[in-house]
């Protein structure tokens, strides 16, 4: 949700974690939500699909964002919430939650359901947006929601949700009549005041902490691996720490659900965003606030960027270029910034800084603008070829460079070139290259890319297929690893070592693994002959050495690749292995790999 203010001030030296967490009932094993847990191919950049209806994200992540290595996707808050009369179904209005069933204007509860299943079996993590600060706004008069909830907010009652007007932040404890927030550095009032007129639950109470650690443990309970936390900020850290130790790890992997949460940078002290790090991630406005800043200067600068220009630390820091509220207000870069959008959005997924994030909108002409939606508000399928819809999840170079990202994971920044301006190149180690130019005009330059010698696909530009073949540009690496390559202004190249060119080889995976009648054993892999993790594209295994499953496939000669295998039932469900993935390369000849099923 966005806040009246966003100034930017000095951070103050953070809170110690105990005195954070003191009085706060935390288990331990909480401590892990605050890093991002990959996805079953490895990938952890999220897709923010921003208020996209539930069979749309369904579609996305079967067609687009598992075969593109995405590791989860956002999704926007889906309890049920406050619908105006006569309005144009303002975007901000899921923002104002009413009940906690999962009836809202992107869809009902079974069709949040088949969301979430058609994701996992995908392979992509799903993150609910969660609303938990607040109620709608005391200054409504609509009683009427999506879901057909029983509330009133000008009485402060929500029967649907169980509230009372003795839930609720009254003045006192907030120190203003009017319940608003004057100054963004006093504790009380930005956790006890009214945020944007909308009514502040009093989350220091047991029954509201029951309640709202009742309404995650649901979205739990369909499989949701993780929370957005909106106006985190707003939320005492003792209490947040208590409605979390409430919640049950996550039924599709076991683990502790990946907690990032809204807390906008300008205050000090117990509100700066590194004193809430005890409960989770943050979500790092300051790097997109710099990054449109270098955008719109020279990209050189960049040479240094991360936690020495005030940026929260990696392991601590969802990233983007842009969310929801600030490219409406402009203090980012956004979609109407056409080249330079994009551009940024490039870095963010090639520097390897934070759990970073790929927003997907729509467009909009006016700041409250309704999703495209039907008369009653109910958002609309998303249709990518549209105009109204903001694909950028889809755009071919974005798309192509998560999985660029997944390969360079771990590897640090190398081989770096500028040009003094705005044209940059770097590697991930010996594991990845790009070149980016923010320019007017062409780069022609000789680079040190880090990469063995061979031809490459250019990702920005083409496609590899699955015959080690490219649908678009190819790039030539000498034996000292230096590529000659021009640039073109407004764009980038982009090359790692699991796209190039070249004739193929026989590799041969056995996995031993014993199963149950209708089950059958896939594998399934980075790079396009396997299936580029795309679950329906995975390659049946023979079972005719059972328990050994076994098979063929013909791939690319000298190339890297990492693979996992994967069980499908005869209704269609998909068990992935666990741990973490296989890493090979198939050389001049192929070879075997023979594998034991990671429990």
């Amino acid at each position: 949700m966005s806040l009246l203010r966003r100034d930017r001030t000095s951070r103050a030296a953070a809170f110690t974690a105990a005195t954070l967490m003191a009085g706060a009932l935390l288990p331990l094993t909480l401590q892990g939500a605050a890093h991002a847990a990959t996805a079953p191919d490895g990938g952890d950049v999220i897709a923010n699909l921003f208020e996209w209806n539930w069979p749309s994200v369904a579609n996305e992540c079967t067609t687009v964002l598992g075969p593109k290595g995405y590791g989860a996707v956002q999704v926007a808050p889906p309890e049920d919430s406050i619908r105006l009369a006569g309005s144009t179904h303002a975007w901000w209005d899921v923002y104002q939650p009413v009940a906690y069933d999962l009836n809202s204007r992107m869809g009902t509860e079974a069709q949040f359901a088949q969301m979430v299943t058609a994701c996992h079996n995908a392979g992509v993590k799903v993150y609910a947006d969660a609303v938990l600060n607040h109620t709608a706004g005391a200054n409504q008069t609509s009683t009427d929601s999506y879901g057909g909830a029983s509330f009133n907010p000008a009485t402060f009652s929500y029967g649907s949700a169980g509230y009372t007007s003795s839930d609720f932040h009254f003045s006192p404890p907030c120190p203003n009549a009017d319940m608003s927030i004057s100054d963004w550095n006093n504790v009380t009032q930005v956790q006890d005041c009214d945020l944007s007129s909308l009514s502040d639950l009093a989350t220091e109470r047991d029954d509201v902490r029951a309640e709202l650690a009742g309404y995650l443990n649901k979205l739990v309970g369909y499989g949701v691996d993780g929370f957005r936390m909106d106006a985190a900020k707003h939320i005492a850290q003792a209490d947040m720490a208590n409605i979390l130790g409430r919640v049950n790890n996550t039924s599709w992997t076991g683990s502790r659900p990946y907690v990032y949460q809204e807390v906008i940078p300008g205050s000090s002290g117990q509100l700066a965003p590194a004193a809430f790090e005890g409960n989770g991630s943050v979500i790092e406005f300051t790097y997109a606030y710099d990054l449109k800043s270098q955008f719109e200067g020279s990209i050189a600068n960049l040479k240094t960027f991360g936690q020495s220009w005030g940026i929260e630390p990696s392991a601590e820091s969802s990233v983007m270029v842009a969310n929801h509220d600030t490219e409406r207000s402009g203090q980012t870069l956004s979609y109407k910034d056409g080249s330079k959008y994009t551009l940024a959005t490039l870095f963010e997924l090639a520097w390897g800084y934070g759990t970073p994030q790929v927003y997907s909108g729509f467009d909009f002409s006016t700041s409250d603008q309704s999703p495209p939606a039907d008369q009653n508000g109910y958002v609309t399928a998303t249709d990518c070829s549209s105009g109204a819809w903001i694909c950028t999840d889809r755009n071919q170079g974005i798309a192509a460079m998560v999985a660029w990202h997944n390969a360079a994971q771990g590897k640090p920044v190398a081989n770096w070139w500028d040009n003094g301006g705005n044209a940059i190149a770097f590697s991930r180690g010996n594991a990845a290259w790009i070149s980016i130019n923010n320019g007017t005009s062409a780069v022609t330059q000789t680079f040190t890319t880090g990469l063995p010698a061979g031809t490459y696909c250019d990702i920005i530009h083409g496609t590899p297929s699955a015959g080690g073949g490219c649908s678009g540009p190819t790039v030539a690496v000498n034996a000292t690893g230096q590529a000659t390559v021009t640039v073109n202004a407004g764009d980038a190249v982009a090359l790692y070592p699991t796209a190039p060119v070249g004739g193929t080889v026989g590799e041969t995976f056995n996995e031993t693994r014993t199963t149950s009648w209708g089950q059958n054993v896939y594998v399934v892999g980075s790079i396009p002959a396997l299936g580029s993790w795309n679950p329906s594209a995975a390659i049946p295994l023979s079972s005719a050495n059972y328990p050994v499953w076994g098979g063929t496939v013909s791939l690319p000669a000298n190339t890297a690749f990492q693979y996992k295998y994967l069980i499908k039932d005869s209704s269609g469900n998909v068990t992935w292995e666990n741990g973490g993935n296989h890493s090979a390369g198939s050389g001049t000849s192929g070879g075997t790999l023979n594998d034991t099923w990671q429990q």
